[in-house]
């Protein structure tokens, strides 16, 4: 743009505002008139020129100050320690898991970066680099300049330090109040680090396009060598893509970055820094011909997706630690992580012949699952969704909201029952209510169950019956204590069906089952253990978990004696991982379309030292997408394939109490129930009662195997069709 351009377009600016300078005091004339004799009426009295300067002024100084206290605020103590580091991610071993990559690449010290690159960027970018304080006049009388021309802020003006301050610290938003803030936090950055290290900093955090972050990592993109052997040429074309990356870097523009190189080149000429020969010659030379990519990404470090992802949340959202921050500040993030559980759980979820087929249209039904150490509330593993991973995609394990279906039902009914009084072996009213309609799955009912055959066979009927008798008040407040949030709409009778306005999370089961596995002791769940920054302090100490006293220990032992009856003899069966002993509980919800089809499927399994909460559906339930069969058949394969990959790693450990389905519903411990299998004391024709109960387990037992089989033999028969079918 010319002298005479520029000229033409100030007088055309400045006859835009004139016009409307006039348009503007026309209207603000006579209010100004009445303002003036109002102001000489009361002016030796008030002194309003005074009051109205003094405002302006205090207006200023504290702008000043807020401005001042913000840089002051910002740590740029450990400024170069955070960009040096990556943050890393250890499990609950302290071994590394991983590694956290955000707006950074290898880092390399001054003396390995080529001093060609150093001059090519000080000419290009701030030229005064070494002269200013951390501002330069000259170059905000530039960017005022550009408001002039353009009427907005267009970049410019910025020193090397504002922008090391910007991408360190700042948003990329041009606006006064950005350009303010790097002002002053580039003020501070001055006072604490050298030209050098400044310069250093900079050029290892800017961005140069195609995902790299450095001039290292730059170096090996364009030209596959390190920063340290860059020539002039490729010095130049590193500079040049600072004012652009995506249309100055010479892979995806080659003749854009040609010309820039060229550019960068003149102006390293003017500044004296190459010589005029120099100068032509490395403007002559191919820049394709030098193209050359080496550089190997490093998302490798980010070894288990759903799981990080889950930390950054935490981060964010317990302990206020920005995503930018977390990514680029060269944390220590100790967490609960257990990588072997990890594995084998997305070992589970690699492998698609756990999981339902696809719809018709071709969408596939999602899961999540959750694995919690329940003697502490650490999660030690966690899959978020099925599918290519996107970077803190939503996250079903954490923050779905889906009805629990009956795998609500120990929390709503059956806790505050035995807490009220009742026990496992309490017989419960099987039979049509008046006051509700509801109906067990299989549409049958067989007058009245006991407490433990009504948990196992997950009857509905007796459920809603107990919850009457009990009042619904006590099951909502019961299922709070768990830290279900629940709606008023709850207070309802299905509540004890598990149909909840709002619903709960596969990470909110866990920590709900996790008192019954440790003896009625809750605690709330958690990812993240310690932080520590780059400087070597801890900002963040989990490592003293609390928990609440949500259920009895004799509570918790009395529900976990019928939870086991659900994988020996109950609607779990399916799904008992072979060689284990688990107790738990299974769900479904309905679709509001269609009774006989499947909304959501949920399974929670566990042992004393791991909680398994897995959940299955599809992430938008509708008339061509919905699930079949029950959660034993479903969900309970999936649980199936990660319990048994996951339960080798558990430290081993009883329960201390025997499946109510082996006592008859007698809270019992093993020893207990070992001792009475050979009691010589008999009665009636030589049998003990507890032979007597042992055979009628074993018909039960045999009764729940053949249903299983016969499960298993319509399935086969359904899957081959479906081949016959393709």
């Amino acid at each position: 743009m010319d002298f005479q351009t520029i000229l033409d377009k100030l007088k055309a600016f400045f006859s835009s505002i004139g016009r409307g300078l006039g348009i503007f005091w026309r209207w603000l004339k006579p209010h100004l008139i009445t303002f003036h004799h109002w102001r000489k009426r009361i002016w030796k009295k008030f002194y309003i020129n005074k009051i109205l300067l003094l405002l302006a002024l205090v207006g200023i100084l504290v702008t000043s100050i807020y401005l001042f206290v913000l840089a002051k605020s910002v740590d740029v103590e450990t400024l170069e320690s955070s960009l040096k580091q990556s943050t890393v991610i250890y499990d609950q071993d302290s071994q590394k898991a991983g590694t956290l990559y955000g707006q950074k690449g290898t880092y390399v010290e001054a003396d390995q970066i080529s001093d060609s690159v150093k001059n090519a960027v000080v000419s290009t970018e701030d030229r005064r680099f070494y002269e200013h304080h951390g501002f330069d006049i000259k170059g905000i009388a530039r960017a005022a300049l550009g408001i002039v021309t353009s009427g907005r802020i267009t970049g410019g003006g910025s020193t090397i330090t504002q922008q090391l301050a910007k991408n360190a610290y700042l948003s990329q938003d041009q606006t006064f109040q950005r350009k303010a803030k790097e002002l002053f936090m580039a003020l501070e950055i001055e006072k604490k680090y050298s030209k050098d290290e400044i310069l250093t900093m900079y050029l290892n955090n800017s961005y140069f396009g195609n995902g790299v972050w450095g001039v290292q990592d730059a170096a090996h993109k364009y030209f596959g060598v390190d920063a340290s052997q860059l020539t002039v040429g490729e010095s130049a074309t590193i500079a040049g893509m600072l004012k652009g990356p995506s249309i100055y870097n010479p892979i995806d523009n080659l003749e854009n970055a040609t010309n820039r190189r060229n550019t960068v080149l003149s102006l390293m000429a003017e500044n004296g820094k190459i010589s005029a020969e120099e100068q032509t010659q490395q403007a002559s030379v191919d820049l394709g011909s030098l193209l050359n990519d080496t550089y190997s990404s490093e998302e490798a470090g980010y070894t288990y997706p759903s799981y990080f992802d889950a930390v950054i949340n935490e981060a964010v959202d317990r302990y206020g630690i920005s995503e930018k921050a977390l990514l680029n500040n060269g944390y220590q993030v100790y967490t609960a992580l257990d990588q072997d559980y990890q594995k084998q759980m997305e070992s589970t979820y690699d492998n698609d012949y756990n999981f339902p087929a696809a719809a018709d249209d071709g969408v596939a039904p999602q899961s999540a699952s959750v694995a919690l150490n329940p003697q502490n509330g650490g999660v030690q593993a966690l899959v978020g969704r099925r599918g290519e991973h996107v970077f803190r995609e939503f996250n079903f394990a954490t923050q779905m909201r889906r009805s629990p279906g009956s795998t609500l039902k120990p929390l709503s009914v059956y806790a505050p029952a035995l807490e009220s009084g009742y026990t496992p072996s309490s017989t419960l009213q099987d039979s049509p209510l008046d006051y509700y309609d509801v109906k067990n799955y299989d549409g049958t009912y067989s007058g009245e169950a006991a407490m433990y055959q009504a948990v196992a066979q997950s009857l509905n009927i007796p459920a809603v019956w107990l919850l009457h008798e009990m009042g619904i008040e006590k099951g909502f407040n019961k299922v709070e204590e768990f830290g279900i949030d629940l709606d008023d709409s709850d207070k309802y009778y299905g509540l004890a069906l598990g149909g909840l306005k709002t619903g709960a999370s596969p990470l909110e089961m866990a920590r709900a089952y996790g008192a019954f596995a440790n003896e009625g002791k809750m605690y709330d769940p958690y990812l993240i253990t310690k932080i520590i920054d780059s400087t070597g302090a801890v900002i963040v100490d989990n490592t003293k978990p609390k928990y609440e006293q949500v259920v009895s220990k004799k509570v918790a032992n009395e529900m976990t004696s019928m939870l086991l009856g659900v994988f020996s003899n109950g609607t779990g069966v399916e799904a008992a991982p072979y060689g284990y002993t688990v107790a738990g509980k299974t769900g479904t919800t309905e679709t509001n379309f269609d009774a006989t089809k499947v909304n959501d499927q949920w399974i929670v399994g566990y042992t004393p030292n791991v909680v398994i909460s897995t959940w299955l559906g599809y992430e938008n339930v509708s008339e061509s997408h919905y699930l079949t069969g029950t959660s034993g058949q479903q969900v309970g394969q999936i649980f199936k394939s990660e319990a048994e990959g996951i339960l080798p790693h558990v430290e081993t450990a009883n329960f201390e109490v025997a499946d109510a389905y082996v006592t008859g519903g007698e809270v019992m411990t093993p020893d207990e129930v070992n001792e009475q299998a050979v009691d010589p004391n008999t009665t009636d024709g030589g049998t003990t009662d507890w032979e007597n109960k042992i055979k009628e387990f074993g018909d039960k037992a045999s009764e729940g195997i053949d249903s299983a089989v016969d499960k298993a033999r319509q399935g086969i028969n359904n899957f081959w069709q479906r081949i016959q079918g393709n």
